[in-house]
């Protein structure tokens, strides 16, 4: 392994760029100390955020660009106008020329998965890349994919997505044969589309020893941690993940509501108030912030672009980890042990966000 995790980012991506991507980097130098960062992107703006972190600084290479995608930018406008000179590709161009381990951004995700796909191609096997977090539950984490990389996808597309998901969580959660569930309306067999019930004919035929395929799972499954890793076309988990995040909010806001109501709630907060603490820290998105793209020859990760700096420390949090974990090389083990296994899908509309 590396004696340094070499990290490059987007500091012009998502909504607020280098303002919150700085002390973002700083948070997670903090944590991790071995790190060396390179900042693509205006290096005007970098340098006045960086003049409050000096440790940062001194961690860091700052580079130059004069483009930066927006927010808003459809995928082929973004490969058009910055292929090769904004700072999304620059920084994803540092892992094919291996001067980065691996990139993290906040910017345009279908701007990003373009870009990603483009400079860095996928691995042997997967057509598709797609976009897989943790997601807490109710007994641990489990891995979810994926998260809106594309829409739609036939069986082989959910079958590659399940081999790729599995490395992730055997990876993460030091497991020899994590669990793998197929997201569905139901978890009888002839429950779902066409689609999917093939997926899990060819999932039960592989009888993998990387991983346990245990069937359907509902969509309250996903938070009751029904399997370790938890498989969907992006269309879905897209929005399952968006709807996850949107009732915490508002599970969130109910409960400060509540405990403001009377002198008597106030009183019964103060008592409860750690248990209360610990409510909120799990139910904070931002802690689980960080969107791996899985399939590419090198790992890319994408943060909300709405995020805080504390969220997007934790999105170079996952890129560490995934360095470190050797996550390239597990996937490449799994799909080489399940040589065969998969075969080229066709291609799927891909999401423009």
């Amino acid at each position: 392994m590396p004696l340094k995790v070499r990290i490059a980012l987007d500091a012009m991506g998502g909504d607020f760029g280098p303002s919150v991507v700085i002390p973002g980097a700083a948070i997670s130098l903090g944590r991790h100390p071995d790190v060396e960062f390179l900042l693509y992107g205006d290096a005007k703006l970098i340098e006045k955020e960086l003049a409050a972190h000096p440790a940062l600084r001194k961690a860091s290479r700052v580079i130059h660009t004069d483009v930066a995608v927006a927010m808003h930018d459809k995928p082929s406008v973004a490969l058009r106008r910055g292929r090769y000179k904004s700072s999304m590709w620059q920084a994803i161009d540092a892992v094919k020329k291996t001067e980065a381990d691996v990139t993290v951004s906040a910017g345009n995700t279908g701007a990003l998965m373009a870009m990603a796909r483009f400079c860095l191609r996928t691995l042997p096997g997967i057509d598709r890349p797609a976009i897989a977090a943790t997601w807490p539950t109710m007994r641990g984490d489990s891995v979810v994919l994926d998260l809106g990389a594309s829409i739609g996808g036939d069986a082989q597309h959910l079958k590659a997505l399940a081999i790729m998901g599995a490395a992730m969580a055997s990876v993460l959660f030091d497991l020899e044969r994590p669990t793998v569930g197929l997201l569905n309306i139901g978890v009888e067999e002839i429950k779902g589309g066409e689609e999917i019930r093939e997926a899990a004919e060819l999932l039960r035929a592989m009888n993998s020893q990387r991983f346990d395929f245990i069937g359907f799972v509902e969509g309250d499954g996903i938070g009751k941690g029904a399997a370790d890793v938890i498989v969907s076309e992006g269309f879905a988990g897209n929005i399952a993940l968006k709807a996850a995040e949107g009732t915490a909010r508002q599970l969130a806001e109910y409960l400060r509501a509540a405990m403001s109501r009377t002198w008597r709630s106030k009183i019964g907060y103060l008592f409860a108030r750690d248990a209360f603490k610990a409510l909120k820290d799990k139910m904070d998105p931002n802690k689980s912030n960080g969107g791996v793209f899985l399939g590419l020859n090198g790992i890319v990760v994408k943060s909300h672009g709405g995020t805080n700096a504390e969220g997007f420390a934790y999105a170079v949090d996952v890129g560490y980890d995934m360095v470190r974990y050797d996550l390239l090389t597990k996937i490449n083990q799994t799909l080489n042990r399940d040589a065969g296994a998969l075969v080229a899908t066709p291609s799927a509309q891909e999401v423009v966000s």
